[in-house]
Formats: C-alpha cells, sequence, structure tokens
C-alpha cells in the first residue's frame, strides 16, 4: 500500500515561471516542412533586431537566412516604415562629466515621454577623447573619432568597420567636416570628407575627399565649388549630401548662404533652391526630417520655423511645417534641427543641450521623464537594423 509520504515524494517539484525565450516556440517542435520559407521571412522580418541575433541560433538554416543581406534590405525596409518608431532609436552624445554615446528608445520619448538612456560601448571608447556622430544611414552610424579616425559601426549587432586613413593632415586655422550616405544605384555606403583651410584675409582652400565602401579607400574628388561649408556634418536625403556654403563672411543676409548638395551616384555638385523666408535675419540650420531636406530658421529670441522640401529639388514645395515659440525660462538658446515628428503632431528637437517635445497643434511644450541622462551636445534619430559595415565581398573584418 502505497503511503501518504512516498505520493508526496513522486510528485514533480515546481519551478518558477519565466518569460519565453523568442526560440523557445521552435525548438519544440521542428521547423514545418510545409511552412513556405517566404512566410517565415514575412513573420521574423518584423521581430526587433536583439530578437533576431537570439534566433540566429535556432538552426544553421536560420542563423544562414537571418545573416544574408536580402534579409537584412527586408527588414530594414520593414522597420522604417513603421511611423510610431517602435524599430528607431536615439543616439546622444554627452561631454559632461567626460565623452560618451547613450541611446535610448525613440518611440518611449516621442509616445511615453521617458527618456531612459543606456551608455553606450562604441569603438575607441574613450572618455578622454572626442567623438563626433557624422551621421545614420540605413541603421549603420558613421562616428569620427578626434576628427580624423573613421569609423561606420551597427549599434544594434555591435559590428564596426574602421576607415582607412584619408591622408587628410589637420593644421593651424583649418578644419574637416564628413557626410555619410548611400547610393542605392551600387549598394555602397559613402563617406565625404571635405578639408577646409582659411588663408589670409578672407580666402580660403578646400580639398574634398571620398570614401567608397565597397572599394575600401579614398580618393581625391573636385573641390568644394560654393564657397565653404559650414562647420557642420552633411545632411543625407534623397541620394544626395547637403551642406550649408557661404563665399561672403562678412554679409548678414540669409541668401549669401547656398545649400551645397552633392549627388553621391554621380559625384557632382549642385545648388539647392531655398525657401522664400519672407524675412532676412535669423540663422539658417539643415537637416532631415522623414527622407524630406529642412530646414530650421532661429529668430533670436522669438521662435524658430521649420520649412521642409516636400518634393525633392522643386523649390515650390518647400512649405513651412511649424513654428516653435522660444521657452521664456531659456530665451538665448537656439533650436538645432529638428529629430523627428509623430504622426500626432508633436515634433522633437535639440534646443541648446536638451531635449524638447513641442505640440504644434495646442502649442504646448510637452515634459520629458529623465532617467540616465542630463544634457547632450548633439542627437541623431536611426533605425535599428542587421545591416553589416563590413559591405566588401569577402571582407571579414568584423568587431564585435
Amino acid at each position: 500500500m502505497e503511503s501518504e509520504s512516498d505520493t508526496t515524494q513522486q510528485e514533480p517539484k515546481r519551478t518558477k515561471s519565466t518569460q519565453p525565450n523568442p526560440t523557445d516556440f521552435v525548438e519544440d517542435s521542428k521547423p514545418n516542412p510545409n511552412l513556405p520559407q517566404e512566410i517565415i521571412i514575412e513573420i521574423i522580418s518584423r521581430l526587433p533586431v536583439k530578437s533576431l541575433l537570439q534566433c540566429r541560433s535556432v538552426s544553421k538554416l536560420w542563423c544562414s537566412l537571418i545573416s544574408s543581406p536580402q534579409f537584412a534590405k527586408t527588414h530594414l525596409n520593414i522597420s522604417t516604415k513603421n511611423n510610431e518608431y517602435a524599430h528607431h532609436r536615439l543616439i546622444l552624445s554627452s561631454t559632461h562629466p567626460h565623452f560618451d554615446l547613450r541611446t535610448c528608445s525613440l518611440y518611449s520619448v516621442m509616445y511615453e515621454h521617458s527618456i531612459n538612456a543606456v551608455e553606450l560601448d562604441y569603438p575607441m571608447k574613450n572618455p578622454y577623447v572626442s567623438v563626433w556622430i557624422v551621421g545614420s544611414c540605413n541603421g549603420l552610424l558613421c562616428l569620427a573619432i578626434e576628427e580624423d579616425t573613421v569609423f561606420l559601426w551597427n549599434p544594434s549587432t555591435r559590428q564596426s568597420r574602421r576607415l582607412p586613413n584619408s591622408g587628410i593632415s589637420l593644421r593651424f586655422a583649418c578644419y574637416i567636416i564628413y557626410g555619410f550616405g548611400y547610393d542605392e544605384s551600387t549598394d555602397d555606403y559613402i563617406v565625404v570628407g571635405i578639408f577646409c583651410a582659411f588663408r589670409n584675409g578672407a580666402t580660403y582652400d578646400t580639398e574634398v575627399k571620398v570614401y567608397r565602401s565597397r572599394r575600401d579607400s579614398w580618393r581625391r574628388m573636385q573641390d568644394f565649388p560654393y564657397g565653404i561649408p559650414l562647420d557642420d556634418s552633411g545632411k543625407f536625403a534623397s541620394g544626395a549630401l547637403h551642406w550649408a556654403a557661404s563665399s561672403d563672411f562678412n554679409s548678414d543676409s540669409v541668401y549669401s548662404w547656398r545649400i551645397v548638395a552633392l549627388d553621391l551616384a554621380n559625384e557632382a555638385y549642385r545648388e539647392v533652391l531655398q525657401p522664400s523666408y519672407g524675412e532676412s535675419k535669423f540663422d539658417l540650420t539643415l537637416g532631415v526630417l522623414g527622407e524630406s531636406l529642412c530646414v530650421l530658421c532661429n529668430y533670436p529670441g522669438t521662435r524658430a520655423d521649420i520649412w521642409v522640401m516636400k518634393e525633392y529639388g522643386v523649390r515650390e514645395s518647400w512649405t513651412k511645417l511649424v513654428s516653435i515659440p522660444n521657452q521664456i525660462d531659456r530665451p538665448i538658446k537656439q533650436y538645432s534641427i529638428p529629430l523627428c515628428i509623430a504622426k500626432t503632431g508633436e515634433v522633437l528637437v535639440e534646443h541648446g543641450s536638451h531635449l524638447i517635445l513641442y505640440n504644434s497643434k495646442d502649442d504646448m511644450f510637452i515634459g520629458l521623464q529623465l532617467h540616465n541622462f542630463v544634457a547632450c551636445l548633439e542627437a541623431h534619430a536611426y533605425v535599428e537594423s542587421l545591416v553589416s559595415p563590413n559591405i566588401c565581398a569577402g571582407d571579414e573584418r568584423q568587431k564585435q
């Protein structure tokens, strides 16, 4: 006869329940041979990058599928089209108390009004060495360390690629600015470096070099044809990099500045005509809002206007999207380029060293809850992706 104690001993021990792993649903059953591969791709291409990296351990087939450049493009296309920024993040640079980069969810900022910043391990990280975010494209970031060391880096996969030395040496009374973009016609990522040197009086020289990732080398190209660019990175939109440039630094007219575009496919310069602002004295900053070129006009002490070129290359398509009033408690601070706009109308911009969310419909500023973050030097929005910085055929120089 079985005792009560024996029965108790034979009962299985209860274990604490845990959250399911993204790969658990596959471990219980082998991949269904009746489930077409295109259906599998359709399902998993909507997962975040972190889950996809875990799913590579499911099988050799899944690892090969997720690691393929074609799947990376499919996943990128779906993530980019999410108009609630579910797969987008902000990257924030800071100099206080030391140089570092942090990241937070763009969705949380726009819809939960919260910034929970996480410190990043980026290439050549050093708290005493400056890091400059040149730009982002398809989930890749271009970083300049101390201006002359350049990396392509995917913060989502932690892969990076150090570019060869450009051969441009900095010296007194000179500076170098970069631009980062993508040539869709050749599926190639491109970095442009513009070396600017002032001479006696108002004269200056420029030297321009272009790096193509498929060639993994720099080469000299035509010098900058429209004066000298503003000390700011090139803005990538519609297949071209854009800079604000001037040849007359003594003029206080905004029309002494030009918007200069460099088409990355044919490496040809052209001028992009500006909107009819209606007023003349303000500070102009170039940016990209969504996929459109934009201009932010700061009127000191009063407001900032954001103009968007809705049809690229058509001057008449410039539209004033919103006017943001200056904050009373920060009257001397200027707005920087807008980072994004929500479908509900809120616009996220930098104001001095702070991030500001402005609701244009209700004409009100929305407070943001800050966690592990105080102030930023610059901010950029990027989409999480599987795109590899090591785009050259046979290039296996991936740094984890």
